[in-house]
């Protein structure tokens, strides 16, 4: 008897949105709270509950430096991430933005789709004209860590009290990657070259 071996097609996106549907809400929700039970990816420890979560999300959603990305794995909606801009009274910093708030339901994973969102906003970073990619993560999320690190993003420095989580005081990597622009100057040629 010779077993055979289903492999199933699955689809794949990430999109920037600024509105979605209830069933859309439902699922991010959904999502983000397995993310938090499972500890990665956002800065709660405790699951929030769908109506905290969709206050929060559309919040997110009408911050004009915010913008909210979500990951969907054959049509639902399986995680997000945000895009920071810096505010417009920053003009020395607005070359660079941030990633936050990233992540995949752990039940989502293992399809590509974390790498996917990752590109997905710095393409759109770049596209702003963002020279430079922010984030920072929890010494805790070892595979957050791999994902950006296997990325190209550079742990430039750990701070040593970053967070606490039940009770315990944990470390946080700060990381940044530079971005090419889609038109224009190469990156390089605005970072001081050693003499």
């Amino acid at each position: 008897m010779v077993a055979r071996v289903s492999q199933v097609a699955h689809s794949l996106s990430v999109e920037r949105v600024d509105t979605l549907s209830d069933a859309e809400m439902a699922d991010l929700c959904e999502a983000t709270d397995a993310a938090i039970i499972e500890g990665g990816g956002f800065g709660w420890l405790a699951p929030q509950g769908r109506d905290a979560l969709a206050r929060h999300f559309r919040g997110v959603m009408l911050v004009p430096e915010r913008e909210l990305f979500v990951a969907r794995l054959d049509g639902h909606v399986v995680g997000s991430a945000q895009l920071v801009r810096p505010g417009r009274n920053n003009e020395a910093q607005a070359w660079a933005a941030q990633l936050t708030h990233a992540y995949i339901a752990p039940y989502a994973r293992g399809h590509g789709l974390a790498r996917l969102m990752v590109r997905r906003v710095e393409e759109r970073a770049a596209a702003l004209g963002h020279r430079v990619l922010n984030l920072d993560v929890r010494e805790t999320q070892t595979t957050a860590i791999a994902l950006f690190e296997g990325l190209g993003y550079t742990r430039w420095g750990t701070h040593p009290a970053y967070a606490r989580i039940e009770g315990r005081t944990v470390a946080g990597h700060h990381y940044f990657r530079v971005l090419e622009p889609a038109r224009g100057r190469p990156t390089e040629t605005l970072f001081p070259q050693d003499s």
